[in-house]
């Protein structure tokens, strides 16, 4: 069993015991980009970086080597709405997990030297995007598709807006944003749960801000866009989104298995075999779905020669038409939910990615399901379920488009 667990500080906490030599502990925060304010876009990102760079306890050497000499590893990650950072390390050191991270939530320092040589890194980090255009238009369909609204803000922001962040707005955003509320310390590892709960209570029963005072602006207005920008590559890249269900409405899961179907990671995917397997005319086409507290975005990406572009999109709206008009049969219905349910197999087996799960769905769900209440869920799709949430988010009328082509 899973249980969460609320601290006397209002921090949740939460672990699941497995018997490995390998442990993982981590610091989920409900705190990500679209939570900075207008003009300081990137600074999450941001904080997530020099939140290593020392403590009142220890400089950022000794909170690494600390990691390390209990053969570990700390790292970390922004998104549009959380910031996570967390360590893997080696079962019996569990107690130097929890120290550190416990001193990095707590009492980071931001020194002014620190921030100055991290935004080079940062800045280096931009320049690797823009110089990597199918990790690039990702970030760009996001800003297409939610233009003018926080969801759209570019994860590591622009170097205008790192160039303006100071110690202060640091100071700032971590008082604002990282609460009480806002946070689940998560674990996967061989420790028992009263141990769990004792090193908890230890260490991240510490004074914290009961509860963030800012709210998120919704997002309401999407208007399609379409965009071609000529750039210096072998390669066209193309994008296709269309917004799609939040977390917390019905279609969710639903669309989550027909993106699986439609562009997963198996070969017979259908944009795969129509695209890429029959037709040879691209090596990466693949779909996706983020949900959000209140929006959510499908696309679709394919990496292809720039005489075959037209092509490429023309076959994908074949097949979401498709899925629009052609309800599933069972035997098509029942490898489909099984695909997808070895996806979720494979993903779960590594206790890193159950971790960060687990520590996900205390966060937003305030609860936990265990993999088998997942693969029922999945197996009590129906098709009239499917064929629904395709004609409420495969319309082509609604989708974007942006495209990366040479001259």
């Amino acid at each position: 069993m899973i249980f969460i667990t609320t601290l006397a500080n209002g921090i949740r906490v939460i672990h699941e015991e497995v018997a490995s030599p390998i442990s993982h502990l981590g610091v989920i925060i409900n705190a990500g980009t679209r939570d900075e304010a207008d003009n300081l876009n990137g600074i999450a990102h941001f904080v997530e970086h020099t939140l290593f760079k020392g403590t009142t306890h220890r400089n950022s050497y000794q909170l690494t080597k600390r990691i390390e000499n209990a053969g570990g590893e700390l790292n970390a990650s922004t998104a549009k709405e959380e910031t996570c950072f967390h360590t893997s390390f080696l079962s019996p050191e569990y107690r130097h997990a929890f120290e550190i991270l416990a001193d990095i939530l707590f009492h980071s320092t931001f020194p002014e030297k620190e921030i100055i040589k991290e935004k080079d890194v940062v800045l280096e980090e931009i320049n690797y995007y823009k110089d990597t255009p199918a990790e690039l238009i990702f970030d760009e369909i996001e800003e297409m598709a939610f233009a003018g609204h926080p969801l759209g803000r570019n994860i590591l922001g622009s170097r205008q807006s790192l160039k303006r962040i100071g110690r202060q707005d640091i100071l700032n955003f971590v008082k604002s944003q990282y609460t009480a509320d806002h946070i689940v310390v998560a674990s996967v590892g061989n420790l028992s749960h009263s141990s769990f709960l004792k090193y908890c209570n230890q260490y991240f029963n510490q004074p914290i801000a009961a509860q963030c005072a800012n709210s998120r602006s919704p997002f309401h207005h999407y208007s399609p866009t379409h965009l071609v920008k000529h750039k210096n590559t072998t390669q066209s890249h193309v994008m296709l989104c269309n917004t799609a269900f939040s977390f917390q409405e019905e279609g969710r899961l639903p669309l989550t298995l027909l993106t699986n179907l439609l562009g997963g990671q198996a070969s017979s995917a259908r944009l795969n075999v129509s695209i890429r397997e029959r037709r040879g005319l691209a090596y990466t086409v693949e779909a996706n779905y983020s949900p959000f507290t209140d929006s959510g975005l499908f696309t679709v990406y394919i990496g292809c020669d720039k005489d075959e572009v037209e092509r490429c999109i023309d076959l994908t709206y074949k097949e979401l038409q498709k899925l629009c008009t052609q309800k599933l049969g069972t035997i098509q219905l029942h490898t489909a939910q099984k695909q997808f349910i070895g996806q979720l197999a494979i993903t779960n087996e590594a206790k890193l990615n159950e971790m960060l799960a687990i520590g996900r769905s205390a966060l937003y769900f305030n609860e936990v399901e265990t993999i088998e209440r997942s693969f029922q869920k999945v197996e009590s799709i129906t098709a009239e379920q499917i064929l629904e949430a395709a004609n409420q988010v495969f319309v082509p009328d609604h989708f974007s488009s942006l495209i990366y082509t040479r001259l």
